[in-house]
């Protein structure tokens, strides 16, 4: 089964049982360091962090592989008059994206990895513009087997990537194997 399938069917599922997505709840208790703006968010899923956003005063550009996903964001942000943009949007292909001239006050990214998109993140986000990731990484008290070291971020690489930014909270929760950051562009 290829990738988009397998998220159409994971994103159906998920729909059928879901009330309304929620943000994440670290980007949720950051949330009085963002003040609005142009913000990304990628590898979206079913938009629980763009609506977030939109209601934090973001204009929001959702992009997803899923059309499933990107067809209930958009049908949400309409019913809601939200300031979303989703956009189907394969992100293993950076070869053919294009990215805006105009950079982004935030980026977020919640459990996806891609560590080829780390210089593209760096060079899209203005001067003084966050970013925010969480997702996985190879903590040795991980509960969750089912994710292959592939998509898991060793100890601490987030902190290594962006040693040269604001970091404004970092977190590693080796039980959960869980690894935050939210750091501000200097």
């Amino acid at each position: 089964m290829d990738t988009k399938t397998k998220w159409n069917l994971k994103h159906k599922e998920r729909i059928e049982q879901l009330k309304e997505p929620g943000p994440n709840p670290r980007l949720k208790n950051l949330s009085p360091n963002l003040s609005g703006g142009t913000a990304l968010d990628l590898a979206c899923g079913l938009g629980g962090n763009s609506f977030f956003l939109a209601r934090m005063n973001y204009s929001v550009e959702a992009m997803d592989i899923s059309d499933v996903a990107i067809n209930y964001i958009h049908n949400y942000s309409v019913k809601n008059n939200l300031k979303l943009q989703p956009k189907v949007t394969n992100l293993t292909d950076l070869t053919n994206l294009k990215w805006p001239n105009s950079p982004y006050d935030l980026i977020v990214i919640s459990y996806y990895l891609d560590r080829s998109l780390f210089p593209i993140v760096k060079n899209l986000i203005r001067e003084d513009g966050y970013f925010f990731m969480e997702t996985y990484y190879q903590s040795p008290l991980d509960e969750n087997q089912r994710v292959s070291n592939q998509y898991k971020l060793e100890s601490k690489e987030l902190l290594a990537e962006f040693c040269d930014w604001k970091v404004v909270f970092f977190e590693e929760i080796e039980k959960e194997g869980r690894q935050t950051i939210f750091c501000k562009k200097c």
